[in-house]
């Protein structure tokens, strides 16, 4: 945090002990995100957090300190901020994504964890079971790897002609090989041949994007990561550019220009995590609170590009569809 925004958020009395800030019943929460302070996407989610908050009684600068840092999808940075975070003596911390968490936790063992959009919590070591996650971490998860089959299965039936997939993901996030496999288990089925593609960075994705578009009856998946987040407006433009039918995980995708959609509603799962931070705020421990799944999925289609990609919408896929941007 900037050094005016604390001393913004601290009503102009930042000579003031934060100890009295304490005494005075003022609560510490620290929040980690996985995307860039400038993200639009990043900003909503944030706001989706604080508005919850505030509805459940915590308002900042008056009950409730909240210290943000911003990761942008960098281990560095998460290191960095973990650290920061956990030595400001936090409440509790809110963070988004597995990297992120894992950064906390190596941080502090004792400060309670409440993170959203993570694909695998148990399998990446995160927590014990969803039910009794034990340790000072809980939270919600973003969505099982076998929802990524539904993404082919779309693609499909949005863009029949599409014999070649490929399914592009970040190499330095292992949640993309369940992913692919869960893509993969109906591929046969569907007479699809998927290439998986690993990228790291801007440039890669778009040599890698132009390679796969060369040859015909392409289409791409973009797996749920933080770098396919922070570099949308990129895959966006890649896809327009090269005709490539294309689907994603969430909706600011589509409402960016991207094709369709189909995922959680992370806005959902942040303002769900805002009644965590809140139980725990009151007393609760992240071991007693079970890690809970979503409960809001939704399917969002850009008729406007589909029409630019020449493909028609069924009016059966249309009544799914829970928005349709034209």
């Amino acid at each position: 945090m900037r050094r005016r925004d604390f001393i913004t958020l601290l009503g102009g009395t930042a000579a003031m002990p934060l100890v009295a800030y304490a005494q005075q019943g003022v609560r510490r929460v620290g929040v980690l995100m996985n995307l860039a302070e400038d993200s639009a996407e990043g900003q909503a989610r944030l706001a989706a957090f604080l508005q919850a908050l505030q509805e459940l009684g915590w308002t900042g600068g008056r009950n409730v300190q909240i210290d943000k840092r911003w990761g942008e999808g960098d281990p560095d940075r998460y290191r960095q901020y973990a650290a920061e975070l956990i030595n400001r003596e936090p409440d509790v911390v809110l963070t988004s994504g597995g990297s992120a968490v894992l950064a906390l936790q190596r941080a502090t063992r004792t400060v309670p964890i409440v993170f959203v959009t993570v694909t695998d919590p148990v399998g990446g070591g995160l927590v014990a079971s969803l039910s009794q996650p034990g340790g000072n971490t809980t939270g919600f998860t973003q969505f099982e790897f076998g929802m990524s089959a539904k993404w082919l299965e779309l693609l499909k039936e949005i863009a029949p002609d599409v014999m070649r997939a490929g399914v592009l993901r970040a190499a330095a996030f292992p949640t993309g090989i369940g992913q692919f496999a869960a893509i993969q288990s109906v591929a046969p089925a569907l007479r699809v041949e998927l290439k998986a593609i690993d990228v790291r960075d801007a440039a890669e994705i778009e040599h890698a994007v132009t390679t796969f578009a060369r040859e015909p009856k392409g289409g791409l998946i973009v797996t749920s990561n933080p770098l396919m987040t922070l570099r949308r407006d990129l895959i966006i433009e890649l896809a327009a550019k090269h005709r490539l039918p294309t689907i994603y995980s969430s909706r600011h995708f589509p409402t960016g220009g991207g094709l369709v959609s189909y995922g959680p509603d992370a806005l959902d799962q942040f303002r769900r995590a805002a009644g965590y931070v809140d139980r725990i705020l009151k007393g609760e421990k992240p071991a007693d609170l079970p890690v809970q799944a979503p409960t809001k999925y939704e399917l969002v289609i850009n008729l406007k590009t589909a029409k630019a990609l020449g493909l028609e919408i069924t009016a059966t896929l249309l009544a799914r569809a829970d928005e349709v941007i034209e």
